[in-house]
């Protein structure tokens, strides 16, 4: 149960980014009419939140570890770059799948989009998991 809501927590942190920020767009890959409906725009969020956490799991704590010494020599800034990448990371592996995630800019999507993802991902871990 605790996975199920870490994967809506992020999809929701993911729709409030790509609402946000107009480049990052995430949809089906082929769909016939513009408008597709609510039930497949909802799977599409859960399954790129399910690719995030993923990419996060396995390969978050590995890079923040590498990283340690330019992150302590930018006072944590170098955080963001690695969040960041790991965005592009999510992108990447989405689109090898029938989902269209797509984060256009390195530096100002990927960067906004992840400080965009950690604000609402914090406030909604805070509010909704009981440790």
């Amino acid at each position: 149960m605790n996975v199920l809501l870490r994967i809506i927590i992020n999809a929701a942190a993911l729709w409030v980014a790509a609402w946000a920020l107009p480049g990052i767009s995430i949809g089906p890959r082929d769909t016939v009419e513009p408008a597709w409906n609510t039930a497949a725009e909802i799977v599409t969020y859960l399954f790129v939140g399910l690719v995030f956490g993923t990419v996060n799991v396995l390969l978050r704590w590995i890079l923040h570890l590498l990283a340690m010494p330019i992150t302590c020599l930018t006072l944590g800034l170098f955080a963001l770059v690695v969040n960041a990448g790991l965005l592009m990371l999510t992108s990447a592996i989405a689109n090898l799948f029938p989902v269209d995630f797509h984060v256009n800019a390195f530096f100002w999507d990927a960067i906004l989009g992840s400080i965009i993802i950690s604000i609402v991902s914090a406030i909604l871990n805070r509010v909704l998991v009981r440790r």
